[in-house]
C-alpha cells in the first residue's frame, strides 16, 4: 500500500496468497513494513545479538528512538522480525555522540542509528533491501545526505564493505565509549531519484 504520513511517502507490502512476488518482498518471502511497538521484543533481541558492533538498547531507549525516528522499518519472514533499520533526521532529541557530530556539520540529513540483520537474512540481501528502501525514502523526503558510522577500532570490515557498495565515504573519525572505540563517520549524497549523487 502506498500513502503519505507527515508529508512523506510510505510503502507497505500487501500480503500475497501466491509465491512472494510483492515489490517489498525478498526471497524467501520477507515482508518490508513499518516497525510497531509489538515488534520491540524482537528488535531488542536482534540488537542484543549484535551489541558487540553497536550500542546497547533498553526497552525505554527503543521506545524513545522509535518516537524520534523518521524511518523505522523491519523485514519479517514467517511472522518473525529478521532485520530492522532505524534512522533519524536532524532535530531529533538524541544524545548519541555520533548523531551529534552530524548535527554540528550537516543542516539536513538522515542518520542511520542502527541496522541489524539476523544471520540467515544477511545472505538473502536483507540489509541491501533495507538500504535501497531507505534511499528511496530519503529521496521522497528531499533529504540530500544519508549518514552513519561504523567501528574501525575494533574493526568492522563487513560494515565497511557494505557501506562502500552504497557509495558512503568517510567524512570524519572520532573516539567514543570512553575512547575504547574509534568510529568512521560516513556520508553519502543522494539525488532526487535516490541514486548516489
Amino acid at each position: 500500500m502506498d500513502g503519505w504520513a507527515g508529508g512523506v511517502r510510505f510503502r507497505e507490502a500487501q500480503a500475497d496468497t501466491g509465491p512472494c512476488r510483492g515489490r517489498d518482498t525478498i526471497a524467501p518471502c520477507m515482508l518490508l513494513r513499518d516497525a510497531h511497538p509489538d515488534d520491540f521484543p524482537a528488535i531488542l533481541a536482534l540488537n542484543e545479538a549484535s551489541v558487540a558492533v553497536l550500542s546497547p538498547l533498553t526497552p525505554e531507549r527503543l521506545a524513545h528512538l522509535h518516537g524520534q525516528a523518521a524511518y523505522h522499518r523491519v523485514l519479517e519472514a514467517d511472522g518473525a522480525v529478521r532485520a530492522f533499520l532505524l534512522a533519524l533526521r536532524e532535530g531529533a532529541d538524541y544524545d548519541s555522540p555520533n548523531y551529534r557530530w552530524f548535527v554540528a556539520r550537516y543542516p539536513r540529513f538522515l542518520y542511520v542509528d542502527r541496522v541489524v540483520v539476523a544471520g540467515a537474512g544477511r545472505a538473502q540481501g536483507a540489509g541491501s533491501t533495507l538500504y535501497r528502501d531507505l534511499f528511496a525514502f530519503a529521496a521522497d523526503a528531499g533529504v540530500p545526505a544519508i549518514t552513519c558510522e561504523y567501528d574501525i577500532e575494533p574493526p568492522n570490515p563487513a560494515s565497511a564493505r557494505f557501506h562502500a557498495r552504497f557509495g558512503f565515504r568517510e567524512v570524519g573519525r572520532q573516539a567514543v565509549v570512553g575512547c575504547r572505540k574509534q568510529v568512521s563517520l560516513q556520508a553519502v549524497e543522494i539525488g532526487r531519484d535516490g541514486a548516489v549523487a
